[in-house]
């Protein structure tokens, strides 16, 4: 079985998370970088990286690195790596995506295109052929530039692993699933304890922490582009991964997991994507505004992604919302709150700061995750945690 060195991007900010799932996953951690982790792994890694992981945004096996400061050095350095062990000769490839950071090479476009033909210069010398018809599987490529150092990878997964396949209608503004289920895994929460959320919108929230208390896998009802690669990944091995999480599903599971919000259509595209992923049993949606915020059991947990005021007219009204949410929190015995947010006056309007908050990119906005910790439940309600 071929091994590889795989790379998995990831939210900036939430490294530590992904790297502890991959550890979790039984594979070896090389490298901790900005935004992703480089780790080995063999085809069932690919497969089971690609099924199982919550929290990265893609899978590409490394297919090298080189230094590059001109145009020609990026060329020549794109040439001299193996394409023809993982492209085929009616592969369709091309460069789907570069970026470039504190480097002299800095035209996304010029780089796909140079290496582009680099590759295909590569593939003609291997193949002995004039030119390629391309009406073969996709082989598409990404490309990283750090300080003139070129990480190039095949993306082996397609559509971004936060597309689990069950949002089919959203929000406005929705949190990207890996982003939400991310958030979750860095508070104390597991699927036996309590967890609102009062800004559900399409649901994404309640259904990644659903998704975690039934030990459902994200990707298991999702398709990939390696699928289609059998020289590279044995097909066997996405049969098997998906068998093995088909395997550790347990929809039995008791939860208390809630989404409210305060429009009717989002609560019912919240239930149709829970229905979706296959837990609507498990979460209980309702339309409840947050002035009606309460709970009687102690010890749960608000995670949510309130309004940040994107629009101008929106913003007039975050510091009587955010004083709000304060205020319901308040009146919240022994709970804990975790809520993701732009906005830059929310400690100031919750009226208390925050225990904790970490800086995480979403996408190119700045956020921040305020970490409001309660007192830990006694030992006899929490021997799962």
């Amino acid at each position: 079985m071929r091994k590889f060195e795989l790379i998995a991007p990831c939210h900036f900010g939430l490294e530590a998370v992904l790297k502890k799932e991959i550890i979790d996953l039984g594979y070896d951690v090389l490298q901790v970088e900005d935004g992703r982790i480089t780790f080995f792994g063999d085809e069932e890694a690919v497969s089971r990286a690609n099924v199982f992981l919550r929290s990265a945004e893609r899978i590409l096996i490394k297919v090298g690195s080189f230094h590059a400061e001109t145009f020609e050095e990026l060329f020549q350095g794109t040439k001299g790596l193996a394409w023809e062990e993982y492209i085929p000769r009616d592969g369709k490839f091309w460069v789907a995506k570069a970026a470039s950071v504190k480097s002299k090479l800095f035209s996304p476009s010029d780089i796909q295109s140079i290496m582009k033909k680099a590759m295909v210069e590569r593939l003609k010398e291997s193949y002995h052929a004039g030119w390629f018809e391309e009406n073969g599987a996709s082989f598409p490529v990404r490309v990283f530039l750090m300080k003139d150092e070129v990480t190039v990878g095949l993306d082996t997964t397609g559509e971004s692993l936060h597309k689990r396949g069950y949002r089919k209608l959203t929000a406005k503004a929705p949190i990207a699933e890996n982003l939400a289920a991310s958030l979750i895994m860095l508070t104390p929460w597991r699927g036996d304890r309590i967890l609102v959320d009062p800004f559900c919108g399409s649901g994404t929230f309640p259904i990644e922490a659903a998704l975690m208390a039934a030990n459902m896998a994200p990707g298991m009802n999702r398709s990939f582009t390696a699928e289609n690669w059998p020289e590279v990944v044995a097909r066997r091995n996405w049969y098997d991964a998906v068998d093995e999480a088909g395997d550790m599903v347990d929809l039995d599971v008791v939860t208390d997991i809630q989404g409210y919000d305060i429009d009717d259509k989002m609560v019912s595209i919240a239930r149709e994507n829970a229905r979706l992923a296959g837990v609507e049993k498990l979460i209980h949606f309702q339309r409840r505004p947050l002035s009606q915020l309460s709970h009687p059991k102690k010890y749960g947990f608000l995670i949510t992604n309130p309004p940040y005021g994107e629009r101008l007219e929106e913003k007039a009204a975050l510091p009587a919302l955010y004083k709000e949410i304060g205020e319901r929190f308040a009146g919240l015995d022994s709970w804990s709150m975790y809520l993701i947010t732009a906005y830059e006056n929310a400690e100031r309007d919750i009226g208390r700061k925050a225990d904790k908050n970490r800086k995480i990119y979403n996408g190119m906005m700045k956020t921040y995750f305020y970490q409001y910790l309660g007192p830990r439940p006694p030992k006899r309600q929490k021997q799962e945690d």
